[in-house]
């Protein structure tokens, strides 16, 4: 596994209680333009299965994301929430499942605690789920997402889909880096759960 982040070792190898993914670059393709429609909305390979393992291994996954979008009047809430009922509807169908989608809707200017790197967002999330933060991780593509989650007390893993590539190459110090989805929730179910004991 690669280098680990700022949480201790303990807690890095143990399996998280959930896992929270940001949406665009990690699930599915990103767009310059933003994902406006459900059309737009395009699966990464192997995303899905992804999702459908942790589901099959009873590990909860919410999606965090920005969509400023909404603020910037490129496209409505009818919109996104057609947007995440494909997105959804394609995971059910891969075998997995969501726990919740937590959504910022807000644009950068706004000065709101949900919009990353902020941690509002993933707290939110924690909250609903009623899982503390050392026992999440937190899988994105942008340095926003790696610092919102070590605000949050989480831990961050980067993947090198979307903007992964160049945010891995200018992060400061080190991060968990996979090149996708698939390959950071193999390296997840490696490790034991909380109650296992021994090394």
């Amino acid at each position: 596994m690669s280098p680990g982040c700022r949480s201790t070792p303990e807690a890095v190898r143990r399996r998280p209680a959930v896992v929270l993914l940001d949406r665009d670059g990690v699930i599915n393709a990103d767009s310059p333009e933003h994902i406006r429609s459900a059309a737009d909305w395009q699966p990464l390979p192997g995303s899905l299965a992804a999702i459908a393992r942790l589901h099959e291994a009873d590990i909860p996954v919410a999606v965090c994301t920005n969509q400023s979008g909404l603020a910037r009047g490129l496209f409505g809430h009818a919109d996104l929430a057609a947007i995440h009922q494909r997105m959804e509807g394609a995971i059910d169908e891969a075998g997995g499942a969501l726990a919740g989608v937590f959504v910022c809707p807000h644009g950068p200017d706004a000065g709101c605690d949900c919009r990353k790197p902020r941690p509002g967002l993933l707290l939110r999330a924690l909250e609903t789920l009623a899982v503390p933060p050392h026992q999440a991780a937190f899988v994105g593509d942008s340095a926003r997402d790696v610092a919102a989650a070590e605000a949050a007390g989480v831990e961050p893993i980067l993947v090198r889909t979307g903007n992964g590539r160049e945010t891995a190459a200018a992060w400061p110090w080190p991060v968990a880096t996979f090149d996708d989805l698939g390959m950071a929730v193999a390296a997840l179910l490696e490790r034991p759960r909380e109650h296992d004991h021994g090394d």
